[in-house]
């Protein structure tokens, strides 16, 4: 799948009501989804784009390259460990073209470059000065974050600072993104969900129809429906729609995501709402550049 076709498939506007959130966002939540596209540069952006094509890879690859290439020149099943809501093969066939395409080192630097450069793009009329006193503020936060369990997270907190605003501001969102990513795994895991189960609860929680959301993660169809067949043998959906139940054990994961990030929330202090409301803002034009998908589902379900 090239740029071109990922961007037709996934940043088409919603048509049609959007379902209101079932609950006011947590703090926690707020942050996240106010770095989500900010982070997502390196996936959606022209510059992103560009250092797939460096790579010799497409969208897919580009993604799984430059996401897993913190983690090392490690075997493509730890890879689809830490991707987690994927189809496992589909991960590590990804990583093993990327990584027969392009050293590990060189994804690294390519997304590095792709990041900074599309930030610098879409907040050109920022100042600098701004965005060091926001990355301050981040890295206060993520000063606090336990890296036990979170792969994703551990690795890309050993990359060095970029020496640049605009790749500072995208390492620090970059790595809140993979903290949060790698503690909701946790979760899901310690409530009994695997990869695909995970996908379903969170689709059905967000707004999507069943399966809509899950179905564009690679797993076949009779993957899918045994999973369906599962959850609703444990009570958790009724027909193709969260039951009491399964709302219970979703929202616990979504409590447990939360209370894993809240030593960087606390950090933040007084400051997180001027923090959320500037990275909120920030995230504005990425949507208008088209560098990120408008659909308030998708940015919901991450």
């Amino acid at each position: 799948m090239d740029f071109d076709e990922a961007r037709a498939v996934f940043c088409q506007p919603r048509t049609g009501p959007v379902a209101a959130p079932t609950a006011a966002p947590t703090p926690a939540r707020r942050l996240r989804d106010a770095v989500e596209p900010l982070a997502m540069v390196t996936v959606w952006s022209g510059p992103a784009a560009d250092a797939s094509a460096a790579a010799g890879l497409d969208f897919l690859g580009g993604y799984v390259g430059g996401r897993a290439s913190v983690l090392g020149d490690v075997d493509g099943a730890v890879v689809a460990a830490a991707f987690a809501v994927f189809e496992p093969d589909l991960v590590g066939g990804l990583w093993d073209q990327a990584r027969a395409s392009c050293p590990v080192a060189e994804l690294r630097a390519l997304r590095e470059r792709a990041g900074t450069e599309a930030l610098r793009t879409v907040l050109a009329d920022v100042d600098e000065a701004e965005i060091d006193t926001v990355v301050t503020a981040l890295r206060a936060g993520l000063d606090t974050a336990d890296p036990m369990g979170r792969p994703l997270f551990a690795g890309m907190s050993r990359m060095p600072w970029p020496a640049a605003p605009h790749g500072r501001l995208w390492h620090a969102v970059t790595l809140l993104r993979e903290h949060r990513g790698d503690s909701h795994v946790a979760a899901c895991v310690a409530a009994g969900l695997d990869g695909i189960e995970a996908n379903i609860l969170t689709e059905l929680r967000v707004g999507f129809a069943l399966l809509e959301y899950t179905s564009t993660r690679g797993w076949s169809a009779e993957v899918m429906d045994a999973a369906i067949a599962r959850l609703r043998g444990r009570g958790l959906l009724e027909g193709d729609a969260l039951s009491a139940a399964g709302r219970r054990v979703r929202d616990g994961v979504e409590d447990a995501t939360d209370r894993a990030q809240q030593s960087v929330v606390d950090a933040l202090g007084d400051g997180l709402d001027r923090t959320v409301a500037t990275l909120g803002a920030w995230a504005e034009p990425v949507l208008a550049h088209g560098w990120f998908p408008p659909d308030p589902y998708k940015r919901a379900a991450g």
